[in-house]
């Protein structure tokens, strides 16, 4: 299984991997871009059956041109015959066609660059400098033999942006609820993910921030790995937190904020509805189909409008209880066991294929991602 330390798809792949570790099946994790924290190689090192390796090859996103990630690809299949696997789990669409043997893949699309750039500058032309990435994608989902998003709106973005005749299959992600016994704290509002990003819209959230009387608190990097930055006025910064100072976090209870224009799926948010945070996210496509019901949204890009909303949750206990009882009941459907059930059922389909077109790979006994 393919995985990066970046962002959410370590999140996603470590939970998975160790769900499926549980019922048998051997993953090798095969970490692609900037190295893992002490903390993730710990993690990783505590889940049965599961093997990590650090292949030193860069993140597709990451790269100038195809010829680094055909690269990247060619190792990748390397990999998967020094550990002889049978299935291919690639979260990054764009090394399958680089990729050799007849091993069934199964890919999932955690978002791309083209997809990103029409969320984040809306009408603007994909620049040219990233045509190359949309093709790889484009060859990639076309190529595997299964193809996931981690929702139907993602889903339906994907098939609509690379012409696809069917839609990806919508597994969506999960989490395992916090242990941690909540210490609730009224007056805090709270954020966390890639602040660096232009699709979190974190200066629309530290405008807001300059507006409330309360602190609004943002977790996670303002710098990216190839060197983006955003600046920061009024947001209280806690930097890069581990899972667990994230669960205390949460633990205090406060108003989860999320104004992406793009996600999807947003581990983050359902992170904050497991612990029974109020929820204030941006009225985009995936947290309807997420949220509809268990959370507040906020359409447009006026600050002082987010501000206004959340002040109101935090000063209306009434409402503030509603919206915490409201997304933990529906935080409690997206669990990581119903996730790797479904991907389980994915790569036996996938192996089952492979049989019938002839592919010894589908027929083993053993099975790994």
């Amino acid at each position: 299984m393919t995985v990066d330390a970046v962002g959410g798809v370590w999140r996603y792949a470590v939970d998975l991997a160790g769900a499926l570790g549980d019922t048998g099946i051997e993953t090798v994790l095969a970490v692609l871009g900037p190295a893992p924290s002490e903390t993730q190689r710990a993690e990783v090192a505590a889940l049965r059956r599961v093997t990590l390796v650090e292949t030193g090859e860069p993140l597709d996103w990451l790269t100038d041109d195809a010829v680094a990630v055909r690269h990247a690809a060619a190792t990748i299949a390397a990999l998967a015959i020094r550990h002889r696997v049978d299935l291919l789990h690639v979260n990054q669409p764009a090394l399958i066609p680089g990729l050799t043997g007849d091993l069934p893949v199964v890919a999932v699309a955690h978002g791309c660059v083209s997809t990103w750039w029409e969320a984040a500058r809306p009408g603007t032309p994909l620049d040219p400098a990233f045509a190359w990435h949309r093709a790889l994608v484009a060859d990639g989902l076309r190529r595997a033999d299964c193809v996931v998003a981690p929702s139907e709106s993602y889903a339906h973005t994907i098939a609509r942006h690379y012409g696809l005749t069917a839609a990806p299959i919508a597994v969506h992600n999960g989490r395992t609820p916090p242990l941690v016994a909540p210490v609730a704290t009224r007056h805090i509002a709270f954020t966390a993910g890639r602040l660096w990003d232009e699709v979190k819209r974190t200066p629309l959230l530290d405008a807001a921030a300059g507006r409330l009387a309360a602190p609004l608190y943002a977790a996670g990097p303002t710098r990216a790995p190839h060197g983006a930055s955003v600046p920061v006025e009024h947001l209280h910064l806690l930097g890069e937190l581990t899972p667990d100072g994230i669960g205390a976090m949460l633990a205090a209870q406060p108003v989860f904020v999320s104004a992406a224009s793009f996600e999807p799926f947003g581990l983050a948010v359902l992170e904050a509805a497991q612990a029974g945070c109020p929820l204030i996210l941006s009225d985009i496509d995936t947290f309807r189909e997420l949220w509809d019901g268990a959370a507040h949204f906020v359409a447009g890009d006026d600050p002082a409008a987010w501000a206004d909303a959340i002040a109101e949750v935090m000063g209306d206990d009434a409402e503030r209880a509603r919206l915490a009882d409201a997304a933990l009941a529906r935080g409690a459907h997206f669990t990581v066991g119903a996730t790797a059930k479904a991907m389980r059922a994915l790569y036996t389909d996938a192996r089952r294929a492979a049989a019938t077109a002839g592919n010894p790979a589908g027929t083993s006994e053993r099975v790994a991602a």
